[in-house]
């Protein structure tokens, strides 16, 4: 069989993979989705109760939407935010039906190869097809052939830890029991049970972070959460960036998050711990948690720990193929300089396809926000055009996968460059001078005045 008439396995029916099949299918390509969970969107389900800061006419790839078109679905109000249950039910679920039995579900991809080939050979190395070893739910093995390979899987199985040098603090497995990885439901009334009237530490500076003190705070200012308090543990200091872009953020529900974070401080559900980057956690005589800094600072015990420190891609089934990945942020490295945190603070990520996406295994991509590696500030439609990219690539219609056109929304963020509060005066590729964030302290008049201050208006921050 010609290596054309294999499929293109996609790995993952999230988003970003069924958007690729859809894209696959428009030009007449067979793909076949292999994922893991129960069911389309399974990562996505497991945050069914977090609304999206993105509107549903930010997260329907066209390409879905036509192919969707013909059983009779129609997309929902696009001014509105879905949640994460919305999404999965109203749009994945019934994008994978379309798909039919290109879509195979319980199906755990456990190694990609060159067939015949592992990592080392060279000799016609080009010519042979991918291999693509799968596990089923039901332990039954498979081997399929393949023409390309399209990485969509994600990184929501690998979150961060808690420590602060990017391990497990000492002590984090052990707590197992009252740390976890996830924004809480707290609707789910065994989950609400779990952080009423209690002392919870919510590690983490990002949109997760935000909306978990937004949920705790509510929870405290409810009858049956009395009591509820939040610790916030920073590993940076406060700066005017550190709630995000507030007003100035081109998506409003983004901004709106971290004004929320911001409430729950202000009226005093939770204290703010800055520049804490956490060694270990340890039990007090009541097992209650303690959480111990790098620089010995001791916090007052806690009930409850809830780590939202970022997600780090899986990379353990591709070992024998070729990837070319930065050596930080272990994402491919054509992209790497154009999302990289230690760099960017502002404006949206420069038009990106398959060519910063390729790697040297021709015809394997990561994509979605496993091509960001552990690069923060993923959104849907950047993995809807680079499977727009990668897709017309595949097809051979590379003046198609070439004319990338991608605007993101601004953030509204600037002058947060780097992952330390070290002065840098340097200014990023967009032209935004980045510099040192202003350290300030929480629960003070001066401190709020200086929280609040907008980012001003022009240059690549306002626009």
């Amino acid at each position: 069989m010609s290596t054309q008439q294999l499929p293109v396995v996609v790995i993952g029916a999230g988003p970003t993979g069924l958007a690729a099949a859809a894209h696959l299918t428009g030009r007449g390509i067979e793909p076949l989705v292999l994922e893991a969970g129960a069911s389309a969107g399974a990562a996505v389900r497991e945050w069914s109760h977090v609304r999206l800061f993105s509107t549903w006419g930010e997260v329907v790839d066209p390409a879905a939407e036509k192919l969707l078109a013909p059983a009779g679905w129609t997309r929902p109000d696009p001014a509105t935010y879905p949640s994460g249950g919305d999404w999965a039910e109203q749009y994945l679920q019934p994008l994978a039906d379309v798909l039919g039995d290109r879509v195979r579900t319980g199906a755990t991809v456990t190694g990609v190869s060159k067939a015949g080939r592992d990592r080392i050979v060279d000799a016609d190395r080009e010519a042979q097809p991918f291999v693509v070893h799968v596990q089923y739910a039901g332990g039954r093995e498979e081997r399929i052939l393949a023409r390309a390979v399209i990485d969509a899987s994600g990184t929501w199985t690998a979150p961060s830890p808690a420590g602060g040098s990017g391990l497990p603090a000492l002590g984090e497995k052990a707590a197992a029991d009252r740390v976890t990885y996830r924004v809480p439901d707290l609707e789910d009334p065994t989950v609400r049970a779990r952080y009423a009237g209690r002392r919870t530490a919510v590690i983490g500076s990002g949109a997760s972070a935000f909306t978990t003190l937004a949920y705790l705070a509510d929870l405290a200012e409810s009858e049956d959460g009395r009591g509820t308090h939040a610790v916030w543990i920073l590993r940076r200091g406060i700066s005017g960036s550190t709630f995000g872009g507030g007003t100035a953020d081109q998506l409003p529900a983004r901004g709106a998050l971290g004004l929320a974070a911001k409430a729950a401080v202000d009226n005093g559900h939770a204290d703010a711990v800055t520049g804490f980057r956490t060694e270990a956690i340890e039990r007090d005589g009541d097992g209650r948690l303690v959480l111990v800094g790098e620089d010995g600072r001791r916090l007052d015990a806690v009930d409850e720990v809830i780590v939202l420190t970022g997600f780090r891609p899986d990379l353990s089934f591709l070992s024998e193929v070729r990837l070319n990945l930065d050596e930080r942020l272990q994402a491919p490295v054509g992209l790497a300089p154009l999302i990289d945190p230690n760099q960017h603070s502002c404006g949206t990520v420069y038009p990106h396809g398959h060519r910063e996406l390729s790697h040297p295994d021709q015809g394997v991509y990561l994509v979605g926000m496993k091509s960001y590696g552990r690069a923060p500030t993923f959104l849907a439609m950047t993995g809807y055009e680079q499977v727009r990219s990668v897709a017309a690539a595949i097809a051979g219609d590379l003046d198609s996968a070439d004319r990338v056109e991608l605007t993101l929304p601004e953030t509204g963020v600037c002058g947060g460059a780097g992952l330390f509060d070290a002065p840098d005066t340097r200014q990023t590729d967009g032209g935004c001078c980045a510099p040192a964030p202003q350290l300030v302290q929480l629960g003070t008049p001066a401190a709020a005045g200086a929280a609040t201050e907008e980012t001003p208006a022009g240059g690549c921050c306002g626009s």
